[in-house]
């Protein structure tokens, strides 16, 4: 990993370029921690975090929502360092105990789970959601439950008309010309502070989190592999959100 942080900074330049992007920072600075779910973040709620802003936010828009016979319900919010890594070692070890090779264990797990400290989840905008309102289906967030027949459809038709202006964009949409994370119709961020801390996010320098001694597999996330991913996982989003 000696020519990672070299190599990063090369990506970081390119994925300017590419986007057309000036960075400009939030009049607040973030630490590290912070963006990498380590600490340092003003976090409330109860069952699921969020910072203060987004879940008066988040309020306002459940309000709303109730009005029309949707109970948007979060299932997950602020997710930590220390959680995305068991994520991370759980899902490594099971696809490695099937047979799969540590490239291809890694491949997989990033179809849908980030490295952890490279998560959204981390900063406290962003939300996975379910309707409260409906009998809720075996498995919760799968694509097919927010498609036209399915149990959070009508949640996904409103959240289609109305999120935005309550501030909340689709981070990984449907477009068939973006790669990365797969469609995820159930995850959403909070537009107004969650790109400042991508912009932040992206200067940051990765060695000591991949070096992290319990992230299974972490000698086999290369330099190319940490490319791909910051232009494709990280970068490849709705463009509102960049």
């Amino acid at each position: 990993m000696g020519n990672y942080f070299r190599s990063f900074r090369v990506v970081l330049i390119i994925s300017l370029i590419f986007y057309g992007k000036e960075m400009v920072f939030s009049q607040i600075k973030y630490s590290e921690n912070a963006l990498t779910g380590q600490g340092n973040l003003n976090l409330i709620g109860e069952n699921y975090k969020l910072q203060p802003k987004v879940l008066e936010a988040f309020k306002q828009m459940s309000l709303q929502a109730k009005k029309d016979g949707i109970l948007i319900q979060i299932v997950s919010a602020y997710r930590s360092f220390d959680r995305q890594l068991s994520i991370w070692n759980r899902k490594y070890a099971s696809y490695v105990s099937e047979g799969l090779t540590p490239q291809r264990a890694i491949e997989k797990i990033i179809e849908y789970s980030t490295i952890p400290g490279t998560s959204r989840h981390h900063w406290g905008t962003d939300i996975d959601i379910i309707d409260g309102a409906v009998i809720k289906p075996k498995e919760l967030l799968i694509e097919e439950n927010y498609n036209e027949n399915g149990s959070f459809s009508k949640l996904k038709k409103w959240m289609d008309i109305n999120s935005e202006r309550f501030g909340f964009y689709l981070v990984y949409n449907n477009d068939k010309d973006r790669k990365g994370f797969k469609y995820e119709p159930w995850h959403y961020s909070y537009q107004s502070i969650s790109k400042p801390m991508l912009k932040q996010f992206l200067i940051l320098d990765w060695n000591d989190i991949i070096k992290e001694n319990s992230l299974k597999g972490n000698k086999y996330i290369t330099d190319q592999i940490i490319a791909k991913y910051t232009l494709e996982n990280i970068l490849d989003i709705n463009k509102n959100l960049k």
